[in-house]
């Protein structure tokens, strides 16, 4: 059961919200702007926070920056009526994790939501488990049926980035800048040739693949989530 934060000012939205998470079987607690977040976080442990931006005592830049500055990972939604850019890209710089705008698209939400949850789950655990695949960011190992073989480092953590998000496309670029870093003097084909190497290891499996994105780049599939 995981619990979330629900912060607005509009009291009705706030209640719809809530109704629509709880029909999802999720804890939902509730506040009014960031001073009661904060307090509500000091008593209740929270899973994730969806958030308003234009608040009273506190909007959601303010709180999402108090969250980070105490070096929470906590995940936080933004959900704001502001639509513009540069809105959603101060959202970021201030450490979101998410941003949707209003009118809120419930099915998105939710969708939304279970990601972050997802994702937050695989940080915490520093493990990825895919039927009876569990891919454990500790070992740089991958397990199947009892079988476990260790990867070198950057397969490993080329292998659990593009698990970490099945269905997202990277870039090259992205992929040298995250595993080998922006001041890497390796050129993007070690991409290509690492990519080469995991669909060799991982040929025939049932539960993952990686795919090429013509043009784009890469991204892994669970198969079992594919249809």
């Amino acid at each position: 059961m995981f619990n979330i934060l629900v912060v607005d000012d509009d009291k009705n939205l706030r209640k719809l919200i809530k109704a629509l998470l709880e029909a999802e079987n999720y804890t939902v607690f509730t506040a009014g702007n960031g001073v009661e977040a904060l307090n509500v976080l000091g008593e209740k442990f929270i899973d994730l926070v969806v958030l308003d931006i234009m608040m009273p005592k506190m909007d959601g830049y303010e709180f999402t920056e108090c969250i980070r500055k105490s070096k929470s990972d906590l995940p936080i939604l933004m959900v704001s009526a502001k639509q513009m850019p540069s809105d959603k890209h101060k959202g970021f710089l201030v450490g979101t994790d998410d941003y949707i705008t209003k009118p809120i698209d419930e099915e998105e939400m939710l969708l939304r939501i279970k990601a972050l949850l997802r994702r937050a789950k695989i940080a915490n655990e520093r493990k990825i488990t895919i039927g009876d695949v569990v891919i454990d960011y500790d070992s740089l190992s991958v397990t199947k049926n009892g079988q476990t073989q260790e990867l070198p480092q950057k397969e490993f953590l080329l292998l659990y980035k593009l698990l970490s998000y099945p269905g997202k496309i990277f870039t090259r670029i992205q992929i040298m800048d995250e595993i080998w870093g922006n001041e890497s003097e390796t050129g993007w084909e070690t991409v290509t040739v690492h990519i080469g190497r995991l669909r060799k290891r991982f040929e025939g499996w049932d539960e993952f693949e990686i795919q090429s994105v013509r043009g784009l780049g890469y991204r892994a599939v669970k198969k079992n989530e594919e249809k």
